[in-house]
């Protein structure tokens, strides 16, 4: 790849994954010039807020590890400065790390960027070179191209050769179907409900959505009861997200015991 600036390919570990909510922990950049030259900066942040069992049990950083390094305001020249000019690469940086460097860098009062880099996003040429639809599905584990694709009778066939297809190449799938069912539809461990309306935050739920995302169902009851009352009224929410609102504001919680939605009193 030729390069006419320097590239820096980053990688960011944060608080969770809302990006004007959540604080970086770790930050990675390997900065590549165009004569080959590399450079490296890893440094580790103390976001200023607490970081959930949950997130810790991914990457590993607990608050312990980040409780003396600078916070972001004060590292936050010299990244730019390391970074100034270049361009950026990643894997799924346009989703996540860049948006959360942005909101990092507007909290000190930092415009970010101020250059115009080109953004260089390997998940988006994965998505795009490797489509997820039946029709790749029936070519990579059948061999096959899918005459007539998007006809009923053609689709379905198809879709029966590739699920039989699977279970010969992964032997290691349930083979009767109540388990195969169980493997299908289990349920995100990071999530209370199966739509992700709810994550779970050091063990109690929390928002995952709306304005606000991030905070504990605990504290909405105690502040914010009309919040829930309207979820529970609007119409647009499933039985599932409406039970939990309507539960809560009675005092039970959904509880990670056993990873069911055991209620708890308080």
């Amino acid at each position: 790849m030729k390069l006419s600036r320097p590239i820096i390919f980053l990688d960011i570990e944060a608080t969770g994954t809302d990006t004007t909510r959540d604080r970086s922990v770790e930050i990675a950049l390997i900065k590549t010039h165009p004569d080959g030259r590399r450079e490296e900066k890893i440094v580790r942040v103390n976001p200023g807020i607490k970081i959930s069992a949950e997130v810790i049990a991914i990457h590993g950083i607990t608050n312990e590890d980040v409780a003396k390094e600078p916070m972001f305001k004060d590292i936050a020249a010299s990244l730019l400065d390391f970074m100034e000019g270049a361009d950026f690469g990643g894997f799924g940086i346009t989703r996540f790390d860049i948006p959360l460097l942005i909101e990092e860098f507007k909290r000190c009062g930092f415009p970010f960027p101020k250059w115009e880099p080109a953004i260089l996003d390997g998940l988006t040429i994965f998505h795009r070179k490797e489509p997820r639809d039946l029709t790749a599905a029936y070519q990579f584990y059948c061999q096959k191209t899918l005459v007539g694709a998007h006809g009923a009778r053609p689709d379905a066939l198809a879709s029966q050769e590739v699920f039989l297809a699977q279970l010969t190449r992964y032997p290691d799938l349930p083979q009767d179907v109540q388990g195969l069912h169980e493997y299908c539809n289990k349920q995100d461990e990071r999530y209370v409900d199966s739509r992700g309306k709810f994550l779970w935050k050091d063990g109690e739920a929390a928002m995952n959505f709306g304005k606000y995302k991030g905070e504990l169902l605990r504290k909405l009851v105690k502040d914010q009861r009309d919040y829930l009352e309207w979820i529970i009224n609007d119409g647009k929410f499933s039985q599932e997200v409406i039970d939990i609102c309507w539960k809560a504001l009675r005092g039970e919680f959904p509880s990670k015991r056993n990873e069911a939605l055991a209620p708890t009193k308080g």
